[in-house]
């Protein structure tokens, strides 16, 4: 790493608060992109713009399932990938000096859920107490605004990056990671990585964060007319009694001695989540299938593969089930089968990182090992790329009116200045 003298970082810092109200732009128009799975074309061409005002030429990148198929951090996809490549763009140095830098950041959001309780609606961003509500306000468009801000701030500045920056809009982190590994695997190795994604309700540096298993169970029953219900077999209450089956399951991957030390003080942080339900066809008619969506976590230490053959043995006992006799029962496994990972905070970037919020907010990062995951775990597990994973506040996220803190935004859109800035050297632009 190069050392940033005392003008130059005041220089980016004076830059990056007179881009506060580009910012805040750049996050509206993101925000207003409904992109969720499979609607992501809108946020995608949103990037395409931004890093085009950047100065850098964007170029798309496929996700192909048949040539990630065999990689051990390739999930089974949803839904077909035509028309949703990822977009990603490369600053490259008049000389190259310093390290490499990866600057990513997902485009797709959750359904915003019932949007007749948000207080206003999810994809009409506003401020309000200084926070931005929207969403993927949080999760993590203000982030990607943060990296890209960060950029232009040099740029303001008369500088740039003196190593190749390569910056990555990806799809899909939010059901299976395939848009990163595929955008991953088509670029030049870097030697670090930073994701700006959030915090929980405050600023925080991810230090691990669990695998994930999605599962899919559809049962098959008997129907019958509700007079004669006894005579069929209700796919619903089946379907819920395999659900159920797996809470016991959940004490039992949440028992103290099956917590790696990287979750120690971090209450029940193996979860099983009973998603989505559909089923049925009439109200006086005994169920004749049903179908739900489980996402199972995975400690570390614990593969996301042997968690797959756990639901598998699960599923079939439960399917023994008395009121289960005569049903059929399907099980698939599409979307996330994801690793957990750790993110070392000694490692060159993560210190960085840290020391660079510290002088760009007078604050500090907040450990947290997230029970939830990133993208990130691709650097790490199959490149050996290290990865600083560190966000802005952001509150409700995956909820009912997530927002993300103004303040925040900016502060973490500094500290990714500087950490560029000293990661990679700088030179005259």
């Amino acid at each position: 790493m190069t050392s940033l003298d005392a003008g130059a970082r005041r220089a980016i810092l004076d830059a990056c608060d007179s881009l506060r109200d580009e910012s805040l732009d750049w996050l509206f128009r993101l925000v207003r992109c409904p992109s969720t799975l499979g609607n992501e074309a809108s946020a995608l061409n949103e990037m395409e713009r931004l890093y085009r005002h950047l100065g850098l030429t964007p170029q798309r990148i496929p996700t192909d399932p048949a040539k990630l198929a065999d990689h051990p951090g390739f999930s089974p996809p949803l839904i077909d990938y035509a028309g949703r490549d990822n977009v990603a763009a490369i600053h490259r140095p008049k000389a190259a000096k310093g390290r490499s830098l990866v600057l990513q950041g997902h485009v797709d959001v959750v359904p915003e859920g019932a949007a007749d309780m948000w207080e206003t609606p999810p994809y009409a961003p506003t401020i309000r107490g200084g926070r931005v509500y929207g969403r993927g306000a949080g999760d993590m468009k203000a982030g990607i605004v943060s990296y890209a801000m960060a950029f232009a701030a040099l740029k303001r500045a008369g500088l740039q990056p003196a190593a190749e920056v390569q910056m990555q809009a990806v799809i899909e982190e939010e059901c299976t990671g395939n848009g990163a590994l595929a955008t991953m695997l088509a670029l030049p190795k870097a030697d670090g990585v930073i994701i700006p994604e959030p915090g929980p309700g405050l600023d925080a540096l991810y230090t691990a964060e669990v695998g994930v298993v999605w599962a899919w169970v559809t049962v098959s029953g008997r129907p019958a007319h509700v007079r004669d219900m006894q005579a069929g077999i209700n796919a619903i209450e089946a379907a819920n009694i395999i659900a159920g089956a797996f809470k016991d399951y959940e004490a039992e991957r949440n028992r103290g001695e099956n917590i790696h030390a990287a979750f120690h003080g971090v209450n029940h942080p193996v979860n099983v989540n009973l998603g989505t339900i559909t089923g049925g066809e009439w109200n006086s008619s005994v169920a004749t299938r049903c179908r739900i969506g489980l996402r199972v976590g995975v400690m570390l230490g614990y593969s996301a593969r042997q968690t797959k053959a756990d639901i598998e043995a699960l599923v079939a006992k439960a399917a023994t089930h008395e009121r289960l006799r005569g049903a059929q029962v399907k099980l698939e496994f599409k979307g996330f089968l994801a690793d957990a990972c750790v993110f070392p905070k000694d490692t060159a970037i993560s210190a960085l990182a840290q020391r660079s919020y510290a002088e760009a907010t007078g604050g500090t990062l907040r450990d947290y090992p997230a029970t939830g995951l990133t993208d990130g775990r691709h650097f790490v597990l199959y490149q050996g790329t290290p990865c600083a994973v560190f966000g802005p506040d952001a509150q409700d996220i995956h909820g009912i009116d997530e927002s993300v803190g103004v303040e925040s935004i900016h502060g973490i859109t500094r500290s990714i200045a500087l950490t560029m800035a000293e990661w990679c050297g700088v030179e005259h632009a």
